[in-house]
């Protein structure tokens, strides 16, 4: 019989199973049978290559993107798999501490970055943002999530009392999810540093607004003038 896997190698596998999409874990032991054999542990998976781990994976990984498959390799590998939400620190915050903020949700694999794809982030990073300060008041895991019938819809209510999503990649029917819950998502091209992104979005709320964000920060920004003016003629 073979041996039964340790408690570390499943775990290892159920989150990689996360990060690709169509694939469960079922199907990922019999790819990384292939790809390293039996029994499998830990020191085999740390010498897996990028090149082997796709070969194995066949015309199941066809579609799925690069920069997925590296990141469940990543995670087969150990990297960031002891980590826990308690590893970041939440900043204390109550309703109305920051007048004319917004909330932000970013999804994230670890720490405070933001490298997570929707539909398979193991949590999302939850701020309060105004245009002179940004608080991490929230840790949200998405564990909860996975027998649910529609993903994508309990993902969006996960965060529904956010204003603005920002992910690496988001299908067009989980956006389409997310916009009804009141959300605005926004693609990024590459990971980064959730604070770094959010500085960003601080100048923007601080000098000049788009209407929308006003319009969710309660003011009547002063970019929204003209857009009033011109109404009026």
């Amino acid at each position: 019989m073979t041996a039964p896997l340790s408690r570390e190698i499943a775990l290892r596998i159920g989150l990689a199973a996360n990060d690709l999409p169509g694939i469960d874990a079922g199907a990922l032991i019999s790819i990384l049978g292939a790809a390293v054999g039996l029994p499998m542990t830990e020191e085999k998976f740390t010498n897996l290559g990028m090149k082997h781990f796709r070969q194995a994976g066949g015309e199941a990984f066809i579609k799925i993107p690069g920069d997925q498959l590296k990141a469940a390799l990543r995670i087969l590998k150990g990297d960031g798999v002891e980590e826990t939400p308690e590893d970041v620190s939440v900043d204390p915050y109550q309703d109305g501490d920051m007048p004319g903020s917004i909330r932000v949700a970013c999804a994230s694999n670890s720490a405070e970055e933001m490298d997570g794809h929707f539909g398979s982030c193991r949590r999302f990073l939850v701020y309060q943002v105004s245009g002179r300060e940004a608080r991490l008041i929230d840790i949200r895991s998405t564990r909860d999530g996975e027998d649910a019938e529609d993903k994508n819809k309990w993902r969006a209510s996960l965060i529904a009392d956010c204003e603005v999503l920002y992910v690496i990649s988001i299908g067009g029917p989980a956006a389409a999810k997310v916009v009804r819950a009141g959300i605005h998502p926004i693609k990024l091209p590459a990971s980064r540093q959730a604070r770094d992104i959010l500085a960003d979005l601080q100048h923007v709320l601080a000098e000049n607004p788009p209407p929308w964000l006003a319009r969710v920060m309660g003011q009547e920004a002063k970019s929204l003038t003209p857009f009033l003016e011109e109404m009026e003629e």
